[in-house]
């Protein structure tokens, strides 16, 4: 039996592998919305979230050079997505899951 994979309204490749998980964007009912972010995996440890790093520049006008900055997010990882740590994944914003987790991971980089 193959589950049907449900279009989530961007351009991105779907996952390959199957799952059951209610608060996954193509095989449950979260809908994504707002922000899209990329970023590097750093913790896998705990139960279905991982740890998303997010590295960008930000322009200092008073000195006229850039700064680097950092994000930490904390994201739902569906089974679907076998995550480790290093992996580059992209990342879309949904309804508060839990306290710190607003985002879910919707693509694993190669």
């Amino acid at each position: 039996m193959t589950a049907e994979i449900k279009d989530i309204g961007i351009n991105i490749n779907p996952p390959k592998a199957e799952c059951n998980d209610v608060n996954c964007p193509f095989h449950g009912s979260l809908s994504v919305r707002g922000q899209v972010i990329e970023g590097k995996v750093t913790t896998v440890r705990m139960s279905r979230t991982v740890v998303v790093e997010h590295s960008y520049l930000k322009y200092q006008k008073k000195y006229e050079r850039y700064e680097k900055r950092t994000n930490r997010y904390s994201v739902h990882a569906p089974a679907c997505f076998d995550l480790k740590a290093g992996d580059h994944v992209k990342i879309m914003e949904c309804r508060p899951l839990s306290k710190t987790v607003s985002f879910v991971v919707i693509e694993k980089r190669d």
